[in-house]
């Protein structure tokens, strides 16, 4: 039951807190140079920018739907010993500093890395400071995001469909393919939405493994970085470019917000 009058003591915090949240945002649209809006958005840097984020993006969700979704099924389903601290594992990007994980990326793929050691050996294969380092550092601090939402999606399903095609004899595989995927796949596109989010917004983990190459490396977050002390105008169109996609996220998910 709804309070008509909710008291005060609630919504004057309440009203602080919505516009500390919100003035920033205001004060990025009211500064925002409108006039030569269109002129700073079609410059070439700002466009192989915007390109290079869109594709490392998506090429990161790409590999968390590849990795995340058999790993959610794992954590959702499979009964093994250490889960706890397997589901830990996976969350910890969420609450690691994006710079720490950066540095770690780079001792574990740098050329002498745990792993980029025999990669550089065996393959000639280097990943920092490339475009392939961008999308190994957006995916990740991007994946626990498509891991929750699908192991969410997973808890929830009925398990009486699987259950009925393994009694008419559907394999494991069948069943996941042809039953559990269309079951959970709002739970999929939910997670791999706020995925590509987080990888567009990267910046941390990006600038620490993969440096700040323009052409190369340097996505929105980067260029709105380097823009920031040179052209500031500049980096608040940039930063505009990211608001607006942003919001459009948000507002594809708005029903997973308020079911």
């Amino acid at each position: 039951m709804r309070s008509a009058r909710p008291p005060w003591v609630l919504v004057v915090p309440a009203l602080l807190g919505l516009a500390f949240l919100v003035l920033p945002l205001a004060g990025l649209l009211a500064e925002a140079p409108w006039s030569t809006l269109p002129a700073r958005l079609a410059r070439p840097q700002v466009l192989e920018a915007l390109r290079l984020s869109l594709v490392t993006a998506t090429l990161a969700t790409a590999l968390c739907l590849v990795l995340g979704v058999p790993l959610a099924w794992l954590l959702a389903r499979a009964e093994f010993r250490g889960r706890a601290v397997v589901r830990a594992l996976v969350t910890v990007p969420l609450v690691l500093p994006p710079v720490v994980g950066g540095v770690a990326l780079l001792l574990v793929f740098g050329r002498r890395g745990l792993v980029g050691h025999w990669l550089d050996q065996w393959f000639g294969v280097s990943l920092p400071f490339t475009s392939a380092g961008v999308v190994l550092a957006e995916a990740f601090v991007a994946m626990p995001f498509l891991v929750i939402s699908v192991e969410g999606a997973l808890r929830a399903a009925d398990l009486r469909y699987e259950e009925a095609a393994r009694t008419l004899g559907a394999s494991r595989l069948t069943v996941f393919r042809r039953v559990t995927l269309p079951l959970i796949a709002p739970g999929v596109v939910a997670g791999a939405v706020l995925c590509w989010a987080r990888a567009l917004g990267e910046f941390g983990a990006t600038i620490t493994f993969a440096g700040n190459f323009p052409g190369r490396t340097q996505t929105m977050p980067l260029a709105v970085y380097l823009a920031l002390e040179t052209d500031p105008e500049a980096a608040i169109v940039l930063s505009l470019v990211l608001l607006a996609v942003s919001v459009a996220v948000l507002a594809s998910l708005r029903e997973r917000w308020i079911s």
